[in-house]
């Protein structure tokens, strides 16, 4: 799924509305509604753009990670399985 907004542009929408823009004209503004402003707000607040791209390299490397845990135990339930079976 294609975002419409970069993390950069994100952080730089939370920082306008905490420089003092109000929430509705800032929607209106760059065309996102409220709802994704405090989605945003509560997942990018107080962020500087190097921490969201840290974030979201974070987030890549956790998701590799949780691919290669689940093959490997995958693969033992059935080395277990094949062990358990009578030659």
């Amino acid at each position: 799924m294609k975002k419409r907004f970069t993390e950069e542009q994100i952080i730089g929408f939370l920082r306008e509305a905490e420089a003092g823009m109000p929430i509705g004209e800032l929607c209106r503004k760059y065309a996102f509604s409220e709802a994704s402003y405090y989605l945003w707000r509560s997942k990018f607040g107080g962020m500087s753009v190097s921490d969201a791209k840290r974030l979201k390299e974070l987030e890549t490397e956790n998701n590799r990670l949780k691919k290669l845990l689940a093959e490997s135990l995958l693969e033992n339930e059935i080395a277990k399985e094949a062990l358990r079976k009578k030659w």
